[in-house]
């Protein structure tokens, strides 16, 4: 089992060290003293506690050093892209409680300027239209320890490449068969320079734009130059970037000037177990029907840990613990389990509720007689107050609160057995029924009428506490117990398997009958957050209707997964 991470900051001063850049180019009055930063994600799927990381970064740092930071989407490739994959990242970045104001932008928006330098480059003698396949193109780019080959049509004469280059964009030739690239060094020891491709022919309509371009720029390409447009100052970005920073400022030297010049830095990007963070396996299990959509809440996705029960608070504080450095690492589930535990010990709302019920009744409490007790909602929060919930004759209890013949230490109900229902009295086993096949079908019990809460006996110790609901009060609900997506640590290393045949055949598991107390049922809200006494957090799933009430688990309340693993 890999131990939870022990990344710490990289800190200067109290800053890491992309803070600390940023800082010193402050202090050094770089860009004329401003800040900008920008998140760039791709419309091509739905943002995952990776990207969470990135926004924190970029959005964080932004409000940190009072700049400002652009929501620019990345949409340069039509075919994979889709106004739901726009709508959805929006959400997400407001539901981790950042904005962008009025600075949306879209490398879409650039893309006259884009083509207007790809014409001045060819002009200048810095880019030529190639004609052979990817695969040819491929092969003559050489290794890192020996050099490319030049295209054949590398020194097409400058009139002949605006031609083309003017064709490919009118539709004139089909995908594949032309390309834009730059004349840089094809012996150059970085790969990334080696004549790198700048525009490919795609037709195929566009969310913005519709069937205006039959060209589309390449990452390396337009994002160093959308962000001099944008006026970016810092571009943040992950690890693998690091071999593209070159080709970044290289393209962007043919726009900015000693006066203003964006700046990359990269840091490390954010890995878990037990979880896959490629978009493309991701869409894979969306398609395949193998989980509920990209908002299962067994998704790394923001979308499906906001329908699980995480919260912002959770994910932030996460990303504070693993911090960020340039040593890249596989940081432990069970690590953001535990950020999600603590904060949601803080805000849930403590209620009843009985997965696996089993009847209990009191044999000596009048029938027909009811009592409010008082319920805490929140003893980390002495502003929560309380709740009000029916005791009456007959109870149901977890059926696993109950053994005939329990071990030592089965500090739960008993034959003879006492135990203390959780905010009202003590009750004592006298006996259960059974039904032919040997289930118990009703469990026996006394109370002590002097043990309720507030009363001389209610200071009578017992060992154990059973949570508990009124069984003429109660509803029925259906639970949705999630658990890890895959049952390998690191599927990402198991390069003999098919990621798909390491899920986990357990991940989700549906409980339907479960009993809830009233305040529950009135009172559950898509978005709240509540502690099933005793079992764990959930809150309500927003497929839920007043007939069909279902909650999904968010978390146990301690980590039996790790433990288990050990045994």
């Amino acid at each position: 089992m890999a131990e939870i991470s022990e990344e710490i900051n990289e800190e200067k001063g109290g800053l890491n060290f992309v803070e600390q850049i940023v800082h010193d180019d402050l202090e050094a009055g770089k860009n004329g003293g401003r800040l900008n930063t920008r998140f760039p994600p791709e419309p091509n799927g739905y943002l995952h506690i990776g990207h969470a990381k990135a926004i924190c970064m970029d959005f964080g740092i932004a409000e940190k050093f009072g700049g400002t930071c652009n929501l620019r989407f990345d949409d340069t490739n039509p075919t994979k892209e889709d106004v739901e994959y726009v709508d959805s990242i929006r959400e997400d970045i407001h539901w981790l409680g950042f904005d962008w104001g009025d600075r949306e932008y879209y490398a879409s928006d650039y893309f006259p300027q884009l083509y207007d330098l790809a014409v001045r480059m060819i002009k200048e003698g810095k880019a030529y239209v190639d004609h052979q396949t990817s695969e040819q193109i491929a092969e003559q780019k050489g290794t890192p320890t020996q050099p490319g080959v030049n295209s054949p049509y590398r020194d097409r004469p400058v009139e002949e490449n605006l031609d083309l280059f003017t064709r490919m964009n009118a539709g004139e030739f089909d995908e594949g068969t032309y390309v834009l690239r730059a004349k840089i060094d094809m012996a150059s020891p970085n790969m990334h320079f080696r004549d790198p491709i700048m525009y490919r022919i795609i037709k195929y309509p566009h969310h913005r734009t519709g069937t205006t371009w039959k060209v589309y720029p390449m990452y390396d390409f337009a994002h160093g130059q959308s962000d001099y447009f944008e006026g970016v100052t810092h571009s943040i970005c992950t690890l693998e970037f690091v071999p593209h920073r070159p080709l970044y400022e290289y393209f962007v030297k043919e726009l900015a000037d000693e006066s203003y010049c964006p700046r990359q830095i990269e840091f490390n990007r954010l890995n878990l177990t037990y979880t896959v963070m490629s978009k493309r396996k991701l869409l894979q299990l969306v398609k395949e029907g193998l989980v509920a959509g990209w908002d299962d809440p067994r998704m790394p996705t923001i979308s499906g840990m906001r329908r699980r029960g995480f919260t912002p608070a959770s994910i932030k504080n996460f990303i504070n613990m693993i911090g960020y450095t340039k040593v890249e690492a596989l940081n432990s589930i069970s690590l953001l389990e535990h950020a999600v535990r603590e904060d949601l010990n803080k805000v849930a709302t403590r209620v009843m509720a009985v997965i696996n019920p089993v009847k209990v009744i009191i044999t000596n409490y009048p029938e027909g007689q009811e009592e409010i007790l008082e319920m805490e909602n929140n003893p980390e929060d002495p502003a929560a107050g309380t709740h009000k919930m029916t005791f009456s004759r007959e109870i149901y209890i977890e059926r696993d609160d109950f053994m005939e013949n329990p071990p030592k230490k089965f500090f739960r109900l008993a034959p003879d057995g006492e135990v203390r229902l959780k905010g009202g009295y003590i009750i004592k086993c006298t006996g259960c029924k059974k039904d032919a096949d040997g289930n118990i079908e009703e469990i026996y019990c006394t109370y002590d009428p002097d043990t309720r809460s507030g009363l001389p006996g209610s200071m009578r110790k017992v060992k154990g506490t059973l949570h508990w609901v009124s069984a003429a009060h109660a509803t029925d609900a259906t639970a949705r117990l999630y658990d890890r997506l895959f049952s390998v640590e690191n599927p990402a290393e198991e390069k003999d398997k098919d990621f798909r045949e390491m899920l986990n055949p357990e991940s989700l598991k549906v409980v339907t009958g479960i009993k809830i107390e009233p305040f529950l049922a009135e009172n559950a809200k898509v978005g709240g957050h509540f502690q099933f006494q005793r079992i764990g957090y959930f809150t309500l799933d927003p497929d839920s209707t007043q007939d069909n009430i279902i909650f999904n688990r968010t978390m146990q309340l301690k980590d039996t997964w790790e433990k288990l693993q050990k045994k």
